[in-house]
C-alpha cells in the first residue's frame, strides 16, 4: 500500500472497520523494520491499536541476517 497510495495511518483510520488482518513488509526490499526502510512502523501500530484492532499482524520479510534477530523491531528516529 506504501508504495501504491502511501497516507497509511489515514487509510487506517478511514478503513478499519473494514480490515480483518494487517500484513507488513519492509519498503524497499521487505527486510526488517529498520531504519533502512521508508515506512516508520512504530507510529503504524500505534494508529492500528488505537482503531481497537485485536487481530493477527503478520509479518512478511527476507532477513538480512540471521532470522531470529531479525524480527525484533528496532525503535527508529
Amino acid at each position: 500500500m506504501q508504495i501504491m497510495e502511501g497516507d497509511l495511518i489515514r487509510t487506517i483510520r478511514l478503513y478499519a472497520p473494514h480490515i480483518a488482518h494487517y500484513h507488513t513488509a519492509g519498503n524497499p526490499g521487505r527486510h526488517e523494520l529498520d531504519d533502512t526502510q521508508e515506512i516508520n512502523y512504530p507510529p503504524i501500530i500505534r494508529a492500528i491499536a488505537e482503531t481497537g484492532y485485536d487481530g493477527y499482524i503478520t509479518h512478511e520479510f527476507v532477513p538480512l541476517g540471521e532470522p531470529i534477530a531479525a524480527l525484533k523491531i528496532r525503535v527508529m528516529t
